[in-house]
């Protein structure tokens, strides 16, 4: 199977979501090559990974048209807008820190790391909406082992490309840039945190991450950082974007939990995109069975 960019695409070719949950004989013919960005290969593993939720996937339209990625805009439509001419090739992620083998990944090293997963994730996020979407990833642990974290490795940062001719949104004072976001280890290392390089088996668009993002579905989705090019290994907690922008709104953590309000709003129920009611928000956006234990003992209104 190829990965495509979404340009090559008709709007006639654009896989409805009956179709795609029903092709598992597509997932399962990668054995062929997949092309990303005309430079870098790696073979899918099959069929959806078992992490992947059961709920029906967003449409390709839907999932690349109502976007939050302030580097390109603040309205939902900005970033398909205005992404378009983002360059995304050549890109390095540097790789430093606490760790015993620190190192410069571009983007084909990254995809040797691991062989590429289909995961269909919630996206949740603070303003009441969320969608699902099939994202093409890595599991993070695998890169993180790869440098060998050593013993003072207690967190992971993360930073987005700084680059306002490109990104015009990081001219406006809306966040100190570059952009900023952070784990625990536990949490990077956790088998549902993907760096994701592709959704629907095309290759990441502009205005989703491209060329690779971070996906970690049982946070609100600030916390997906998006053209990731470098990421830390540290000992203290790492300064992240929104937390400072308003730190009584946003907090480190940002686990979805119904029962802890935004200052301006509820976050008890969501609207899926493409639907009219609103569904209950689920602890932990639905992830709880695999990720409540990494908070036992926590106070999560106080760590919210």
């Amino acid at each position: 199977m190829l990965i495509r960019h979404p340009s090559d695409i008709a709007p006639s070719e654009i896989t409805p979501k009956s179709v795609f949950l029903n092709r598992r004989e597509f997932m399962a013919a990668s054995a062929g090559a997949l092309l990303l960005a005309g430079e870098a290969s790696a073979a899918l593993k099959g069929a959806p990974s078992a992490l992947s939720t059961k709920d029906t996937p967003n449409s390709l339209k839907e999932i690349t048209t109502y976007n939050n990625y302030y580097e390109f805009g603040t309205d939902k439509a900005d970033p398909a807008a205005n992404a378009g001419k983002f360059k995304t090739k050549p890109w390095q992620i540097v790789v430093e820190g606490e760790a015993g083998k620190p190192r410069t990944y571009g983007l084909d090293d990254l995809l040797k790391v691991a062989a590429l997963e289909e995961r269909i994730y919630r996206l949740r996020c603070v303003e009441g909406w969320s969608m699902v979407i099939p994202w093409v990833g890595i599991p993070l642990a695998s890169l993180l082992k790869q440098v060998e974290p050593n013993s003072k490795a207690k967190f992971v940062a993360f930073e987005t490309l700084h680059d306002p001719k490109q990104m015009p949104g990081q001219l406006s004072r809306v966040l100190d840039w570059p952009y900023r976001e952070g784990l625990r280890i536990d949490e990077a290392m956790h088998p549902l945190t993907i760096l994701a390089v592709g959704l629907y088996g095309e290759v990441l668009p502009n205005q989703n991450g491209a060329p690779v993002r971070l996906v970690v579905p049982w946070k609100y989705g600030f916390k997906s950082i998006k053209a990731v090019v470098k990421i830390r290994l540290q000992e203290t907690q790492p300064a992240t974007s929104w937390n400072l922008a308003a730190p009584n709104e946003y907090g480190f953590y940002s686990n979805v939990n119904p029962n802890v309000d935004h200052p301006r709003w509820s976050q008890a129920r969501e609207r899926r995109i493409g639907e009219i009611l609103k569904r209950p928000t689920l602890p932990f956006n639905g992830y709880a069975d695999q990720v409540a234990g990494l908070y036992k003992g926590m106070d999560l209104r106080k760590n919210f």
